[in-house]
This record gives C-alpha cells, sequence and structure tokens, in this order.
C-alpha cells in the first residue's frame, strides 16, 4: 500500500488503479506458464522492447536518456540514475506515467487501460478491481465465507465434470449445495456484481467478481437481496439472495428439480475464463466460517 500511495503521490493516479492493474497482471501471470513471473513486489511486466524502446538494439538498456531516444515507456522512479524494469518503483511509476498522458479521471484511464491492453475484459476487471479497493480503503481483502449458513440443513459433495443432458450434453461447471427453499446465499468474498438477472440454464443468478479476477457463479436462486443491482461491491457474509429452484426454460420457470445453490468459479487469464472445481474451496471456507464463529 505504501508503493502505490508513493506513486499516486508523484503520479497524480488514484492509489487504487495502480494497484488494481497491479493485482490484474499478477493473477494472470500466475494463471498461465506462458508469461513471465513476478520478480518483485509488482505484478507488473513490462517487454523488454517496450522498455527500451522498439528499435533499441539492446533490449536491456537501463540508460533513460538512450531509453528516451528509442522511444522506450521506461523510467527512472526513484531517482537512482537507472530506469530498471525490474524495480518496484521504476516499474510502477513507468505504468502510471503511461496511463497519466491520457488523463486522471476514469474515462481517461479507461482509455489509457484500452490503449496499454487492447482487450475490454482487461479493461473492465482492472476498473472493477479497482472500485472494491477504492471501497474498503484496502489491499487486504482475502478473507473468504461459506455461501450457506451453518445452522441451514445443507448438504453437497464433489459434482463438478459431472455430465449434464439438458439444453445438450454439457459438464456439470460448480458444485450443488442442496438446502431448503429460501435460505440465506452469502457472497463468499469481496466483490462487485458483475451479473444479475436470468439464465435459462441457471434461473436466477448472480456472478461476482473478487480482486483475485476469480467469477464466483451463484445460480438456480430464489430471489435475490432487496436492492441488490449491478456494479453493487459486496462483501463476504453479506446476503446476495436465496436458495431455489430457478432455472431450465424461459423466465420464471422452476420446481424441475430439488432446491439448491449451484457455486461455481471461473478464472481469468487475460485471454479465456474457465471452470475449476469449487468443491475443495467450498470445504476449506466451510471450515474457516466454523471456526470464526466459534470465537465470536
Amino acid at each position: 500500500m505504501n508503493l502505490y500511495k508513493n506513486i499516486e503521490m508523484v503520479t497524480h493516479i488514484p492509489w487504487y488503479y495502480i494497484a488494481a492493474a497491479d493485482q490484474y497482471e499478477r493473477n494472470i501471470r500466475n494463471a498461465r506458464k506462458d508469461l513471465p513471473k513476478p520478480q518483485g513486489l509488482s505484478g507488473i511486466y513490462i517487454r523488454k522492447e517496450i522498455w527500451a524502446g522498439p528499435t533499441n538494439p539492446n533490449h536491456d538498456d537501463k540508460n533513460p536518456l538512450s531509453i528516451q531516444y528509442f522511444d522506450g515507456i521506461g523510467l527512472d522512479g526513484n531517482g537512482d540514475g537507472i530506469a530498471d524494469p525490474e524495480n518496484d518503483f521504476d516499474v510502477l511509476f513507468t505504468f502510471a506515467t503511461y496511463l497519466r498522458q491520457y488523463g486522471t479521471d476514469e474515462d481517461n484511464l479507461k482509455i489509457g487501460l484500452w490503449e496499454y491492453y487492447k482487450r475490454d475484459k482487461s479493461v473492465s476487471v482492472i476498473l472493477e478491481i479497482s472500485k472494491i479497493y477504492k471501497t474498503f480503503n484496502s489491499i487486504k481483502l482475502d478473507e473468504r465465507r461459506f455461501p450457506l449458513p451453518l445452522w441451514a440443513n445443507y448438504s453437497y459433495r464433489d459434482t463438478w465434470g459431472d455430465a449434464r443432458g439438458w439444453g445438450g450434453r454439457r459438464i456439470h461447471e460448480g458444485t450443488d449445495i442442496f438446502a431448503g427453499y429460501g435460505v440465506n446465499v452469502y457472497s463468499t468474498c469481496y466483490g462487485i456484481v458483475e451479473m444479475k438477472g436470468w439464465n435459462k440454464y441457471g434461473g436466477w443468478r448472480l456472478g461476482i467478481r473478487d480482486v483475485n479476477n476469480t467469477y464466483h457463479y451463484f445460480a438456480h436462486l430464489n430471489g435475490f437481496a432487496k436492492d441488490l443491482k449491478l456494479g453493487d461491491v459486496v462483501k463476504p457474509g453479506q446476503l446476495i439472495g436465496s436458495v431455489g429452484s430457478s432455472g431450465y426454460g424461459p423466465p420464471g420457470t422452476s420446481g424441475k428439480f430439488p432446491p439448491h445453490l449451484h457455486y461455481g468459479m471461473y478464472k481469468d487469464n487475460g485471454r479465456t475464463e474457465w471452470s475449476f472445481d469449487p468443491y475443495p474451496h467450498l470445504k476449506k471456507w466451510e471450515r474457516e466460517t466454523r471456526k470464526n464463529a466459534r470465537k465470536r
């Protein structure tokens, strides 16, 4: 946080945009094998030919003057006379300075982010993460919660990858938690409501993206929490809806299967998004939620 605040002080780019881009890149680099891993605190990696300049014969150049001569973007942020692509302050200062040429308000930063990433999804995710950071004024947002009340009569097992037949052959991309109609459903994370409404498979469903760029999918709901809307920032344990049996048809279809929460998790790697098994995470969060409840 001190690093982000220092960059904000010298560039006037709000810290939460810098932190969000940094976190976004850290997440996609951890999710892909074809990208360099973060070397220091910063997750942002600027390619050598961009840092030093596309026509620079020395892609390892760290001289700010020659980098500028060859139209590189690398800058000396900490004043040591070296533009070091492995120095956290230099990297974040360079990135923030690149964005600053477009402006410091969100509309212009959105343009700058698009020019840098050339991908709408990347821009939208970074802006969502920035909103979460700004709301809670913190980057320590790793707490998780089990999505149902522990006192409820519920059951679940690992059903990820099982065959499904309705609407065509497909696999089950989630875990079904069976419970009674109307049982509360809570947010599992700090995140932002990215999707809300009807889906012919999932019925009334919600999608929440967290700061780790994981999309949490809540489906077959009986209804949504009052006043919850797209773009709302939520926290672990916040009421978002209730268990139902909606789906498998046009809007309003319900009762084609026993009431349960379908819970899915998806990861974006900067190119595509794929599902992964939420069952081990649910088991972990269930234990942690029970342990935290005993402390109160």
